[in-house]
């Protein structure tokens, strides 16, 4: 009490459920931003599974590390191969560093190393004739969809939220200043996406023509009218998309692979131009290097092509100093 720094042990005995759920109800992430309705949807299912029905009823002050160690170690052996235990784990520690700033604990008891990571399976890179098989396989009013997620690396909801005047046909860009979000029960709702993933892209020549007629068969002259559509005319759905993409693949021969791959795919294939992690960045939106750095995945060819113009290098120092570098082994 004389140094400042005593608790009234009363504050910790509030049970994690309880806390946990009010800091839910409020709905604010990180420097006090609303979460995306999305987010909190992810949220409150991993509340649900993982976390409340394991600690809802445990006291704030009774939770130890050693007691969240056991739980993760549990969870991971009983589904090694699922990243949701990570996730809820992270989640856990979140509200726990609220309960921390707000004084109810002393220090947050979720600090196992390296169990917040996110350990996704490495996902396959689409080579571009597979991409143009997959776009010859799909229904025609997708094709333009599928080369643009490809080689301007967009995500499937940017794709969904784009609008007449995202596309400019002079300078060759795209706008991404808004997303589709599906919701529960199949809502969707138009948000902008996070400030580093607005964003404006060039648009490789040979496709801008693909997408002009495609605009001019499917998409309506007012500037506000969705760039791609259900069969319908009804937003886009992942949910309902996903067949579609999974027949095309499977007409193609192209499997196993997602429709975000395709991201991924462009991403890879520009970095193989030359581009730089900070250009990488700027097209695909991404605020850090580590991320944008995820989709600069390393190819069998790619490595056998460099190490090709190396053993060039190789010779050619051989050539001129021959007593530098012997490449017969003796």
């Amino acid at each position: 009490m004389l140094h400042g720094d005593w608790r009234a042990p009363e504050l910790s005995g509030e049970t994690f459920g309880n806390f946990g759920r009010r800091w839910l109800d409020a709905g604010l992430g990180r420097v006090g931003a609303p979460l995306a309705p999305r987010t909190r949807e992810l949220y409150e299912g991993h509340w649900k599974l993982w976390l409340e029905p394991h600690f809802g009823d445990v006291a704030l002050g009774a939770l130890t590390p050693e007691r969240w160690r056991s739980w993760f170690v549990e969870q991971t052996s009983k589904k090694p191969d699922s990243t949701q235990p990570g996730k809820a784990y992270k989640l856990a520690r979140v509200i726990l560093n609220q309960a921390v700033d707000d004084g109810l604990i002393r220090s947050n008891p979720c600090h196992i190393k390296g169990a917040g990571r996110d350990r996704s399976p490495e996902r396959p890179i689409a080579t571009p004739g597979q991409v143009a098989n997959i776009a010859g396989a799909i229904e025609q009013r997708y094709r333009a969809m599928v080369l643009l997620a490809a080689y301007c690396s967009l995500r499937f909801g940017e794709l969904a939220g784009l609008r007449r005047r995202d596309i400019d046909v002079l300078h060759r860009t795209v706008r991404v200043e808004r997303q589709a979000i599906e919701l529960a029960g199949g809502r969707i709702e138009f948000t902008k996406p996070k400030a580093e993933s607005m964003r404006t892209v060039a648009i490789p020549s040979p496709l801008m023509s693909a997408l002009e007629a495609h605009v001019a068969a499917y998409v309506g002259p007012e500037p506000s009218a969705l760039v791609f559509t259900s069969a319908n005319g009804l937003p886009m759905r992942r949910t309902q998309f996903v067949h579609t993409w999974r027949r095309a693949c499977r007409r193609a021969g192209v499997e196993p692979i997602h429709f975000h791959d395709l991201r991924g795919s462009g991403a890879t294939w520009a970095a193989q131009t030359g581009a730089t992690v900070a250009e990488l960045m700027q097209r695909l939106g991404h605020r850090t290097p580590t991320v944008a750095m995820q989709y600069q995945h390393a190819t069998l060819e790619r490595d056998q092509a460099i190490a090709a113009r190396l053993g060039d290098l190789m010779q050619l120092e051989s050539e001129t100093r021959s007593n530098v570098l012997p490449l017969d082994g003796h």
